[in-house]
Formats: structure tokens, sequence, C-alpha cells
């Protein structure tokens, strides 16, 4: 626009001299001044420039500096050919059990071959949107809800590929597809964790389950090697004593039968008595 109004004052300037000096030259030369003006286009590093001649379709032109003929040619579209994103959204769509979910997602294409983009379709920023909308509502109705939750991932790509697949006659790629949110309803989401919970606590009862059957596995081994190994029993009881009685104000009660078997009242009276010769060695 400001290089047409330089040009536009430029020809009044010459308009203005050649009036005085030679009106016929003045006119030619603000005739091509016009033409080459009208003739001059430049297209940005990122775009290319669709060129109709008499409404056929010649060629792309740019990036860069560009000519084209006056009334004969027209620039229709310029197509950036740089990554772009979209963000859709399937709001309150049926999963495969009957389940209510708004899914968010965003996708990112580019242009690949700016002339199928102009030729094939009207409008192919929204012809994407509509189509990536479309693919994401019947990919939600072929899933259960504990799928869309899980395999976030993999429906994603599988997105992308349908997206792709109908974009590509367009001169159009999908690159990636990629789901930023799957939301339920508030009360589906309270029974979900009230389910997890009960989910959790049953593993744990397995699991305690699973440890209280080890451990009666180890005793029954254990009993079997102390019934024809007296004097590992009484050194076994002894050790257990032993690390009872090191606790500091611990009270242990031990059956007369375990005392007699073990012979424990002797070692306890000679340990008491190691106990007093201690003390008074201190004092």
């Amino acid at each position: 626009m400001i290089l047409i109004l330089v040009v536009f004052m430029a020809i009044d300037e010459l308009l203005l001299w050649f009036h005085i000096i030679n009106f016929p030259l003045g006119i030619s030369i603000a005739l091509v001044t016009i033409i080459f003006a009208a003739s001059l286009k430049i297209a940005d590093q990122w775009d290319k420039a669709v060129v109709l001649r008499m409404g056929k379709f010649i060629g792309l032109k740019g990036p860069g500096l560009f000519f084209i003929i006056p009334i004969v040619d027209r620039v229709v579209r310029y197509i950036d050919q740089r990554v772009r994103v979209i963000d859709f959204k399937a709001e309150s769509t049926l999963t495969k059990d009957t389940v209510p979910v708004t899914v968010d997602a965003i996708a990112y294409w580019t242009v690949w071959d700016a002339e199928k983009a102009a030729l094939e379709v009207q409008d192919y920023i929204a012809a994407v949107t509509f189509l990536a909308q479309t693919s994401l509502r019947e990919t939600i109705g072929k899933h259960e809800l504990a799928d869309l939750l899980q395999n976030r991932d993999k429906i994603a790509e599988s997105l992308q590929h349908i997206i792709d697949e109908h974009t590509n006659p367009w001169g159009i790629t999908c690159q990636t597809v990629g789901i930023r949110d799957i939301i339920i309803p508030a009360n589906l989401s309270d029974a979900m964790s009230k389910q997890a919970q009960a989910e959790r606590e049953r593993q744990a009862r397995i699991i305690l389950g699973t440890a209280e059957t080890e451990i009666a596995e180890k005793f029954a081994k254990a009993s079997e090697m102390y019934i024809n190994n007296p004097v590992a029993l009484q050194l076994r009881g002894m050790n257990m004593l032993f690390e009872g009685l090191k606790e500091k104000g611990s009270l242990i009660i031990v059956p007369s039968s375990a005392l007699e078997s073990m012979n424990l009242g002797a070692i306890g009276g000679l340990s008491a008595i190691n106990k007093m010769e201690s003390n008074k060695q201190v004092k």
C-alpha cells in the first residue's frame, strides 16, 4: 500500500513535469509506471502465491519478489506452509459403553502441496478443523471409557492417521495429535474413585493374607527342624529371652515349664549375680 502511494505521488510529479515539457510523453511514462507497479508482487518466505491467468492456474510464485501480467494474471491466495496448530473438542460424546465425555485435543499440521490446497478444497483451514472434530467423535464412539483413560497415546496416534488419510489428497499432512484432557461427569468420577479405593483395599487384604500364608509355611518348616533337635530349640528360646531382656524396663513372663526345660532359672540367677557384682565394683 505504501509502495503504491509512493508510485502515485511520483506519477503526479511526472505528469506535472511532462505537462510543461511534453504531455504525450508524460502520459506514456505514467502508464508504464502504473503497469509496472501493478505487475510487482512480493511473497513472504513461508508463503506460496497461487497465480491464475484468465481464470486458469498457471503456477506458484514466491517467496520473494515476482511479477505478473496486470489484468490477465491475478494472485488469488497466499498459502502459508509453516506448521500450524488447531485445538478442537468433542462435547458430551458417548463412548462405546454409553458414558458421556468431553475430550479436548490439539493437532499439528502443515501444507506440503500448495497447489492441491488451493485447487482441491475451498477453505482448507476450516476443512481440517471440522474433519478433526468429526474424526474425534468417531474415535470416542469406538472405545470404552477405561480405554480412553488408559490409552491416550494410542488413541491420539490412531486419530492422527485418520486425519492424515483424509487430508493428504488436499496436499495437507497431519503430523501429530495430542489429547489434552478427558472430562467425565462428576457423579461418575466419584463412583470411579470409590471403586479404585475398594480395589486398593482388596489388594491390600490379598497381600496380607499371602504374607500370613508364607509365614505359616516358614514356621512349619522351622518346627520340623526343631522336632529332632531339642538343643537347637533350647538355644532359640534362650536367644529370644535374651533379646527381650535387652530392652530397658521390659517385663517377660516365662512359663515354669520353659524354666525347667531350658534351665532358665539357673541362667537368670547367674545373670543377676553378675549384675550385682558389677554394681558393687562401680560403688
